[in-house]
């Protein structure tokens, strides 16, 4: 009996050692995932301190990371193609990327140019001629020839091209691949759907709007037409799937992306979605005259005349909902702007503005050279400016 006795006592102690092991273990284990927490929360905070910082820096000056010369002939205009430089005149025009190594060279004669582009593609046409030259960043992918002269462009990222023509009586509004082949045509005359005052492609292609101005009642009225030129198109009456009425003139429309495109009236700024049957999907109206609009595939920059007299301009921005996002303030005399990410970046030949979407200014200073061209670079606060004599890589410090 006393070694029944003994043995329990004996397994009672075997088993508070063990579960004093457990504990201990245990607490080893919660120490660990402790110390473990402890850790990623201090690096968290020093990321968000990182951020929060880089966010907030503001940058006084610049480097020259890189240079290289280069010619630029009297008469020729640059312009942004994705990340490379479209330099064009009535002679012809080249293609340049930011290294200075010229990709595409094409000679022509064009009396009054007309340029379209859509993200890395561009169209160049000759207003009232009957030649459309196509490329993109790296090379020419055609050369479109129209059966009557060409009135206006517009081109897709695929390299398809609407052109309105004219005709005697009416106009055509016909869209060709880049190799000339017609995929789609159209007619109008002021008597019946007015008259194809502007014209946008969708940067896959498939969507066509058309803004047809028209005359009711002694007043200029638009019609915006939009037309599916694949598929779903052929289930609709001339391939219009949806359609909607200003009762002013709507003077400029774009495609921001394959789902999304705007329209700037005299007194509206319109938002229509769908990628294959867009409808109007939000609006916003206001009372003042537009100088200039801006976009990229997520905003919509409209710039006004300040109302406060400490500045010259106010840019209000949209995003694809038609809700303002911010309001900015300048006093520069602006000859392009453009959205890089989550800035905006406006400029003129010897002064540049730099501002964050949340209204943080990251840079305001004068360039060493005159500028003709600004274009995002690869790294962030890193841009390309393009001047006479050379083609500069900087990076803001």
């Amino acid at each position: 009996m006393a070694n029944i006795r003994s043995y329990i006592k004996d397994k009672e102690k075997r088993g508070q050692k063990l579960a004093g092991y457990k504990e201990k273990i245990m607490r080893h284990k919660l120490a660990s995932v402790y110390r473990i927490l402890l850790v990623v929360a201090g690096v968290a905070a020093l990321i968000t301190l990182i951020v929060v910082q880089y966010r907030r820096h503001v940058y006084t000056d610049y480097d020259i990371v890189a240079s290289v010369p280069r010619e630029s002939a009297r008469g020729t205009t640059d312009v942004r193609l994705g990340k490379s430089i479209l330099t064009y005149s009535r002679d012809g025009a080249h293609c340049t990327d930011a290294k200075g190594q010229t990709t595409w060279n094409q000679t022509y004669q064009i009396q009054d140019v007309r340029l379209a582009i859509s993200g890395d593609t561009s169209a160049i046409g000759d207003y009232n001629g009957r030649s459309i030259y196509v490329q993109n960043p790296l090379q020419q992918l055609g050369v479109i020839t129209t059966p009557m002269p060409i009135q206006e462009i517009a081109v897709s990222e695929c390299g398809n091209v609407t052109a309105v023509l004219a005709d005697t009586d009416l106009v055509w509004v016909n869209t060709y691949n880049p190799d000339g082949k017609l995929l789609y045509y159209g007619t109008a005359s002021m008597n019946d759907a007015g008259y194809p005052a502007a014209i946008s492609l969708s940067p896959s292609g498939e969507l066509l709007c058309v803004a047809y101005i028209y005359v009711d009642a002694g007043v200029l009225k638009t019609n915006l037409a939009f037309y599916n030129l694949k598929e779903v198109g052929e289930n609709y009456n001339d391939f219009m799937v949806y359609s909607d009425s200003f009762t002013d003139i709507v003077p400029y429309m774009q495609f921001m992306n394959d789902s999304t495109m705007f329209a700037v009236g005299d007194g509206c700024l319109r938002i229509y979605t769908g990628s294959h049957q867009p409808v109007l999907a939000a609006g916003h109206l206001y009372n003042e005259e537009v100088r200039s609009v801006f976009y990229n595939e997520e905003y919509v920059g409209l710039m006004f005349r300040s109302e406060d007299s400490e500045y010259l301009y106010r840019l209000d921005v949209y995003n694809t909902a038609a809700k303002k996002v911010n309001s900015f303030y300048y006093n520069i005399e602006y000859t392009d702007l453009f959205f890089d990410k989550d800035t905006i970046v406006i400029y003129n030949e010897t002064e540049c503005v730099i501002t964050t979407m949340d209204k943080i200014e990251k840079f305001n200073g004068s360039f060493s050279r005159t500028v003709r061209l600004m274009l995002p670079g690869n790294s962030a606060y890193r841009y390309v400016l393009v001047t006479d004599t050379s083609i500069d890589t900087i990076q803001l410090k």
